[in-house]
């Protein structure tokens, strides 16, 4: 059965930009190809005089991602999601597609996710897996847009979301991929959450994750964009984006906050994070926490 293999070639510099973008559209899973450090890795094991010369002939200023897509799916349709993510965070870029067979990739690398616990309360289950326990399990399936809550930004946010939903609240998640955050909030008490996002696989996957959870009554998958999806006021928003479009959206927040709600902003890069939060308080919003993990930036922030 041949999957859909996008190739997404980007600078070195802005790869790890790139890769926090490409996780957010990935319906089938990634790959990542990053030999800047080959020698390195390398000689922490072995000798470098190992490494196959194939494997040195490899560029070492660009990163080359990989989105698989499964047989029937539209490519155009992450074609375009990938230039308007590319486009927000200003990320020069290439792409080329081409046919890959599936020879069981796809269960091959399950055996790498394991149940996560995060924060006091969640726990974060692949969805073929059992697991005893008494957090409030959250079943997501890898192979679905935006991961599991592994990668460091998910993570951020899911530690304030524990942290914050009371029980009742109205939410609202930007750039909602996966759907993670916002059926982690309905999960943890909210009554009600509704997820947006430019790219029509990402809302489709959220919904089917949102049934997944019990949660489907609860929970609206919108496509498009903040200005003509948002309604009313929110207890709490979450946007698990990049620094650019973050800034970008940073005005519009404050305005939809209810009284005492808290902004929840992250896929920030360390070496952004002070523009961004010069940003977020130039909106007229108060950073109340900084969360970091190992170089990635997550901002809880209330109307000032």
């Amino acid at each position: 059965m041949e999957w859909t293999d996008i190739r997404l070639t980007v600078a070195q510099k802005d790869a790890e930009q790139a890769e926090a973008a490409a996780t957010m559209i990935a319906e089938g899973g990634i790959y990542i190809e990053d030999y800047s450090d080959l020698e390195e890795q390398v000689e922490q094991i072995a000798h470098v005089d190992l490494i196959e010369p194939e494997l040195l002939d490899k560029p070492r200023d660009v990163v080359i991602i990989h989105i698989y897509l499964e047989p029937g799916s539209q490519p155009a349709e992450t074609l375009a999601a990938i230039d308007a993510r590319m486009e927000a965070a200003g990320i020069p870029y290439t792409v080329e597609t081409a046919g890959v067979e599936q020879e069981d990739w796809q269960n091959g690398w399950r055996k790498y996710y394991h149940p996560l616990e995060i924060g006091r309360r969640l726990a974060v289950v692949p969805s073929w897996q059992e697991y005893d326990t008494d957090r409030v399990k959250l079943m997501l399936d890898p192979g679905l847009a935006f991961g599991t809550g592994g990668h460091e930004t998910t993570s951020l946010c899911l530690e304030a979301l524990d942290s914050l939903v009371q029980g009742g609240e109205r939410v609202l998640d930007i750039g909602t991929g996966s759907g993670i955050l916002a059926i982690a909030a309905l999960k943890l008490g909210a009554a009600s959450a509704e997820g947006v996002d430019i790219d029509p696989v990402a809302v489709r996957t959220a919904v089917e994750n949102a049934a997944l959870n019990g949660v489907a009554d609860k929970f609206s998958g919108l496509v498009g964009d903040l200005s003509d999806q948002a309604s009313g006021v929110y207890n709490i928003i979450t946007a698990n984006i990049v620094a650019n479009a973050i800034i970008s959206l940073s005005t519009a927040v404050p305005g939809l906050l209810a009284a005492g709600g808290h902004f929840i902003a992250s896929g920030i890069i360390d070496t952004r994070a002070d523009e961004v939060e010069a940003a977020l308080k130039a909106a007229g919003l108060a950073v109340a926490e900084r969360k970091e993990k190992r170089g990635w930036v997550c901002f809880v922030c209330t109307a000032a």
